[in-house]
């Protein structure tokens, strides 16, 4: 009886959603209507504007009493000082990275970010990094960056992990990802043909299956996330405690420090060769 009962409010709430047909619509956030911008790390009344008793004095002038505008307005500007974090300008970009790029900039920005984090978390030689592009959600923007824009880009809860692999397993893992999409990778150059592994440099030396290389990566990609299984027949293996998204901001805020830009290089790292 329970169980019916679920099923029908499933199918109500279902239906209701159809017959409502919701709609979205993206408006710029340019001042246009009221005057309110993108806010800053501080400077909040400015941009947003002031909520003073029952009303709301938008940055352009403008009066609101009634209606929802006062109340998202007022909820929008409490808010601002416990989200002001992620507005912090961290660093800047060079060029404009998209993720579904030909020369796969950010995706080697992200898998060299594993490697060399990997290997100073652990304190282990790492030869290969290794992430998934799924999780990899935004692209990168040319300009500044924010923290915003790497807690975005690497939003889940992913630790850097070291596995201790022997070639023959790091083989086998590259030729089951040839068979469906090689995933983002650093310190190795990688070919495929026809959905085959036909080579797999580690530092510009042939892969050999007896010698134990080290491997970073994430812990979503040790035992079956996105059907890769790099923690197989491991050696070893050391979860850190360092999120994929802090090491990024490390990086990034270390290259500010030295007074350097981000400027990833593009570089094919992984080649398809047609028929």
């Amino acid at each position: 009886m329970n169980r019916l009962f679920l099923s029908a409010i499933a199918v109500f709430a279902t239906v209701s959603l159809q017959a409502q047909n919701v709609t979205w619509e993206k408006s710029k956030m340019d001042g246009s209507r009221t005057g309110v911008t993108t806010p800053g790390v501080d400077g909040f009344d400015a941009t947003l504007g002031t909520v003073k008793g029952r009303t709301y004095y938008a940055p352009n002038g403008k009066k609101f009493r009634k209606g929802s505008t006062k109340k998202v307005a007022g909820l929008m500007i409490e808010a601002q000082p416990k989200i002001a974090y992620v507005r912090e300008v961290i660093g800047y970009s060079t060029h404009a990275m998209p993720r579904k790029s030909s020369d796969a900039a950010l995706y080697n920005f992200a898998s060299d970010i594993v490697k060399e984090a990997t290997e100073k978390a652990v304190g282990k030689k790492v030869d290969i990094g290794l992430i998934n592009s799924g999780g990899i959600r935004v692209d990168m923007r040319e300009g500044d960056i924010l923290v915003d824009d790497i807690l975005s880009m690497f939003p889940f809860k992913n630790y850097l992990c070291y596995v201790a692999l022997k070639g023959k397993d790091v083989r086998v893992l590259f030729e089951r990802m040839a068979r469906g999409h090689v995933q983002p990778v650093s310190g190795v150059t990688v070919t495929v043909k026809d959905r085959q592994l036909v080579e797999i440099l580690v530092g510009g030396e042939p892969l050999d299956d007896e010698k134990v290389y080290g491997l970073a990566t994430v812990d979503f990609l040790l035992n079956g996330g996105d059907n890769i299984f790099a923690a197989r027949n491991a050696v070893e293996l050391i979860q850190s405690e360092v999120l994929m998204n802090q090491a990024a901001m490390a990086y990034i805020r270390s290259l500010t420090a030295q007074g350097k830009q981000l400027d990833v290089e593009r570089q094919q790292r992984v080649r398809y060769l047609e028929d």
